[in-house]
């Protein structure tokens, strides 16, 4: 299981943090981008962004936006492996996959209210499902139990010879990682950056 070690609830010093991170051993880092208006917080990152692309550390960008479109091509710069974008924010779901495919892999993620089987008639066509275990919008939340839509999607994953990978991500810590095992990758934000040491919380969650 793969780690995205997300920023979304860094308070201070945040370019020391991101430096920090990037020295460390987790696989990626999260981006979670916020508009205002598809989730209430407001959330970018253009300010960071040097000091993200300096750590050289695969960079998975998860868009809680209305106008998809608008933000891929704000990030595209970013050269992001992941750019996922919410089922929920857009009727023109093929129009998103094919912009962001233009410029990095795919991913489409859904709310823990919808029905996973939503997803599937584009699931031969993106790379990544990320499954939210909070509502989404804001870091630090209770962790929400989405262990049927992980098996839903292996099995559906395996039945149709796809190949996309599933991504957990929220209230993620080293006991509800347990719930989300048969997952590829989890996204950790508060567990790892309210840390000092956040090697050790990456420790914590892979053994």
């Amino acid at each position: 299981m793969k780690i995205a070690t997300s920023i979304l609830s860094i308070q201070e010093n945040i370019e020391e943090c991101i430096l920090k991170i990037g020295k460390g051993s987790t696989d990626f880092i999260h981006l979670d981008v916020m508009d205002g208006i598809f989730v209430p917080n407001k959330k970018d990152y253009q300010f960071v962004k040097d000091t993200l692309l300096q750590t050289k550390k695969p960079l998975d960008i998860h868009l809680m936006v209305h106008d998809i479109e608008h933000y891929v091509d704000l990030y595209k710069s970013f050269h992001p492996i992941y750019m996922t974008f919410h089922l929920e924010a857009t009727e023109e779901v093929l129009s998103c996959i094919d912009k962001i495919k233009a410029y990095s892999k795919v991913g489409i993620s859904i709310k823990p209210n919808t029905n996973v089987a939503e997803i599937f008639p584009y699931l031969d066509q993106i790379d990544l499902v990320l499954l939210m275990s909070v509502e989404p919008g804001f870091g630090g939340q209770t962790f929400i139990d989405i262990k049927e839509k992980i098996e839903i999607l292996k099995k559906y994953r395996q039945e149709k010879n796809l190949s996309f990978i599933i991504e957990i991500d929220g209230g993620i810590n080293s006991d509800t990682i347990k719930k989300v095992e048969d997952a590829d990758m989890v996204v950790v934000g508060s567990y790892i950056t309210n840390s000092m040491d956040y090697e050790a919380q990456i420790r914590n969650l892979i053994n």
